[in-house]
């Protein structure tokens, strides 16, 4: 095995409720088996890095040379420096450098621990060894109870220029009298299952009537895919994108929505797809962004 292929690093994937972390190898961005963890009861900054620490650990184990680690995080969070500014979630790492404090528990240098966007890191993963491998211009949406995104030009993401919404955020951008988030996520199809049955069910729920047969759930699944198209091609228009990739929880339900999706996108320029690489796409893409950043 030569040594580029056995060139790998750790890379965490940080929710709301759990962690997923792994070994990605630079070769093809592949993971090795991945590993998740609750996070700690006890709310305290150091319960939570020496969490990090001990599933690190448990993933690298009798693996050398390992390069040091990405991070997938949401915000608010300085991805430059590694200091949380999270006040609504994880509060106890408010102003923590969690960069250093992990870097020292491993025996690495700071610059060695690095961080993005879980948006952005969805977006990459997907990019480097998913459903837009290899694609020039992508756009992808996250669809659940809300919606995420990301935007990549030559495998490397935007957050700004012509069509790409501050940030690269387009769940709160002005549509049809709200904001998108309104018309394509959890609380939309929820919506319009309860305006025609009078009750309010779960999305997996209601993807359960409609798979089947139930009439209002099917007609349900076939509107969000229409506004979905609809949608996709308003919003989309100035950025121009080659690929545009779907994922999230409502991603799995593709088959209910998605032949509505693309009869709306006839004649569209950009190519419609399903994400690959499902809840591992933010671990492949954090193995990308180190790489990148470091040259490797």
């Amino acid at each position: 095995m030569s040594a580029a292929v056995d060139l790998c690093v750790l890379v965490y994937d940080v929710g709301g409720s759990h962690v997923s972390a792994a070994l990605c190898f630079k070769e093809g961005f592949r993971l090795a088996p991945v590993v998740r963890a609750n996070l700690p009861t006890e709310e305290t900054s150091d319960a939570f890095l020496e969490m990090l620490h001990s599933l690190g650990a448990k993933t690298a184990a009798g693996v050398k040379g390992v390069k040091g680690a990405e991070l997938a995080m949401p915000g608010p969070f300085d991805y430059a420096n590694g200091i949380s500014w999270m006040k609504h979630k994880m509060p106890y790492l408010y102003g923590v450098n969690v960069s250093e404090a992990l870097a020292g528990r491993f025996g690495w240098q700071a610059s060695q621990v690095r961080f993005l966007n879980d948006a952005a890191a969805y977006l990459l993963g997907e990019v480097g060894a998913g459903a837009a491998k290899g694609v020039a211009r992508v756009v992808c949406f996250t669809l659940g109870t809300g919606v995420g995104s990301g935007f990549a030009v030559d495998g490397h993401v935007v957050i700004e220029g012509n069509g790409v919404p501050p940030g690269g955020e387009i769940w709160n951008v002005p549509y049809e009298g709200g904001i998108v988030e309104d018309q394509i996520s959890t609380r939309a199809l929820q919506r319009a299952y309860k305006e025609r049955k009078g009750q309010e069910r779960e999305v997996a729920s209601i993807a359960h009537y409609a798979t089947g047969g139930e009439p209002a759930s099917i007609a349900v699944f076939a509107e969000f895919g229409k506004n979905l198209g609809v949608a996709l091609r308003r919003l989309l228009a100035d950025f121009d994108p080659d690929v545009v990739v779907l994922g999230g929880g409502i991603s799995r339900s593709a088959h209910l929505f998605l032949p509505a999706a693309k009869a709306e996108l006839k004649g569209a320029r950009f190519e419609l797809r399903i994400a690959e690489l499902g809840d591992n796409a933010p671990l492949a893409g954090a193995g990308v962004a180190w790489f990148a950043a470091a040259g490797a």
